[in-house]
């Protein structure tokens, strides 16, 4: 029954640190929703990256110039989605080593909270650089999709013109 007794104190402190680590846990749970958006992007990109290279080798002219700045725009997004998705996952790993500190401390009697907090704010740096970078991202895409003067104007002709323009 002694021994019982003394155990309770134990597991009163583990569920204070379960309850502790649940902030961070949830933390980990919007880290991945921001990460799955990112990899998301990075997917349609590199689709579209993809399509405009395949219409490069075929293009001549100001078609081609038109094409091969897009591409250019697309990679530098490739490289921007990516640093957005690295920063995010090393905030996640800083995230983590703050829970397993948590259950450290308690585990071993150590006082941690000082490389706890100080991991806790790496962790939001880094998720704020990615906050950051993925602006970088958005900012240039919607730069990047306008669609062209000759697209907006466009005009069909009829049918009539056109063969009365065919004729010699």
């Amino acid at each position: 029954m002694n021994a019982a007794m003394n155990a309770l104190p134990q597991m009163s402190q583990v569920a204070q640190t379960i309850q502790l680590a649940l902030a961070p846990v949830f933390l980990l749970a919007g880290i991945g929703a921001f990460l799955n958006v990112c990899t998301g992007r990075l997917a349609r990109v590199i689709d579209r990256a993809r399509k405009v290279e395949a219409l490069v080798l075929s293009t001549r002219g100001r078609e081609h110039d038109r094409l091969v700045s897009e591409i250019r725009v697309l990679d530098r997004r490739m490289s921007v989605v990516n640093s957005a998705i690295f920063l995010s996952v090393a905030s996640a790993c800083a995230v983590c080593l703050v829970v397993i500190l948590l259950f450290a401390g308690n585990l071993f009697g150590a006082h941690l909270g000082t490389p706890v907090a100080i991991l806790f704010s790496l962790a939001m740096i880094l998720q704020a650089g990615a906050f950051g970078t993925f602006i970088q991202e958005i900012r240039l895409a919607s730069r990047t999709i306008h669609i062209r003067n000759e697209v907006l104007y466009h005009k069909v002709e009829d049918e009539a013109e056109a063969e009365a323009e065919a004729l010699p």
